[in-house]
């Protein structure tokens, strides 16, 4: 699949218990080639960056980096696979990792709005 991401905003269908990102947070995605970023916010989310690269063209790997609503700086990874469903629309099947506090791991969806 030949991955497009440039200005899709998606938003989250679910996530791990120990992640802090829900269905109130958005993800506003620019693509460059194979360079990618992303701002998100809301929800336990007041900002957040995502600085990556799409790999083979059809996986994404990149870092993230976000401040919550304690006033934490939260760091991580994530291997995120884009699907496209019936509807026509993106999803994002992600498998990330905090590389801060107690760097557990955890899956999350986004869906594109």
């Amino acid at each position: 699949m030949k991955i497009n991401l440039n200005n899709r905003i998606f938003r989250a269908l679910s996530n791990s218990p120990n992640g802090e990102v829900s269905d109130s947070t958005l993800f506003y995605y620019k693509q460059s080639d194979d360079l990618i970023t992303a701002e998100y916010k809301g929800g336990e989310i007041v900002m957040g960056t995502i600085v990556g690269k799409i790999v083979n063209n059809n996986h994404l790997e990149f870092e993230y980096r976000h401040t919550n609503v304690n006033g934490e700086i939260r760091t991580g990874v994530c291997r995120s696979y884009p699907e496209i469903v019936d509807s026509g629309k993106v999803i994002l099947k992600e498998y990330w990792q905090w590389t801060c506090a107690d760097c557990s791991k955890g899956e999350s969806t986004l869906i594109e709005l």
